[in-house]
């Protein structure tokens, strides 16, 4: 995977002229924002080797098990009835269908509806969806046999897409070169109710209805989890810092970096926190994203360009 040189944001005193840009108008506020998001996308390389190989992968498999009723359903004696044994063996079939990326016409139809796609389109997205999990386990056996120490995870090719296949489909694919924390933010926020666990087929098709078609209400919302760090309904200072931080590069000869960030942050909330109470509601978000658009990734690049976005497109009709 090619890397990115970061690019140095020039001069002492860089964040007086944002500061200034973005005083002067709304509009000429909303193109400094978006050039913070372009720092943040061209000035850090991603952090391969930093990368938590146990994140998200204990309980994985069983948290996401369909649950069974069977134990309910057992003769006296604890003995299974075959209409049961049936039943559980139909619901594991269909499951592992799922998580390896066939879907019957009854599914395929069920998410054509459910998401921006076409039928083609979510056909030829199972297909990807199963080339990344094979190829996930293919890596994982043969870092297990040229590492003795590391036992390849059983079954690992049935937990769907881990974050650093997640990670490198977003370099190679959709062109986002970003800091670490916003990378495992983009994968934590990829899936409502799943975060931090392997993505599976449903979650990575209604994903990226949003990511590559969603409409600007989908993208709001999917962005504004991106930077909620702690998920906790708020933007914060503190949230909107760690986010800002890396997009002024000290210097030799500059004055503190983190004193131009404090100040990206007061413009920030000048420009998103509309009732004024200090830290960023949903709320406030979709009103300031509504006024001006240009403001949807201003703390960091989550997501494609549109260049990115209409290849990756064009690959699903071939």
């Amino acid at each position: 995977m090619s890397r990115r040189q970061p690019k140095e944001v020039a001069g002492p005193g860089r964040h007086v002229a944002l500061v200034a840009a973005f005083n002067s108008n709304t509009k000429g506020g909303a193109m400094i924002m978006k050039s913070v998001s372009i720092f943040l996308a061209s000035g850090r390389r991603a952090s391969a080797q930093s990368r938590d190989p146990t994140a998200g992968s204990n309980g994985a498999s069983s948290t996401r098990q369909p649950r069974s009723d069977a134990q309910s359903k057992e003769q006296p004696g604890g003995t299974r009835t075959p209409s049961t044994i049936s039943r559980d063996n139909r619901r594991i079939l269909a499951r592992m269908d799922e998580l390896n990326g066939k879907l019957n016409p009854k599914m395929l139809e069920m998410y054509k509806r459910r998401t921006h796609f076409s039928k083609v389109e979510v056909e030829a997205l199972c297909k990807i969806y199963r080339k990344l999990v094979a190829n996930a386990s293919i890596n994982s056996k043969a870092l297990a046999a040229s590492n003795p120490g590391v036992i390849a995870k059983a079954g690992s090719s049935m937990d769907g897409i881990d974050r650093s296949v997640f990670r490198e489909l977003l370099h190679s694919t959709f062109d986002i070169v970003t800091e670490e924390t916003l990378m495992e933010r983009i994968f934590c926020a990829w899936e409502k109710g799943y975060e931090g666990l392997p993505i599976r087929l449903e979650g990575w098709l209604m994903g990226l209805s949003t990511f590559l078609k969603g409409s600007q209400a989908e993208k709001t919302a999917f962005c504004f989890r991106v930077y909620d760090l702690n998920s906790d309904g708020f933007i914060t200072k503190d949230e909107m810092f760690a986010l800002l931080r890396n997009c002024l590069i000290k210097q030799p000869q500059d004055e503190d970096p983190d004193e131009g960030v404090k100040d990206l942050v007061e413009i920030a909330l000048r420009k998103l926190d509309m009732d004024k109470d200090g830290k960023i509601s949903f709320q406030d978000y979709q009103e300031a994203i509504a006024e001006e658009p240009l403001l949807l990734e201003a703390f960091g690049q989550c997501l494609p360009s549109d260049r990115a976005t209409m290849s990756f497109l064009s690959t699903l009709q071939a």
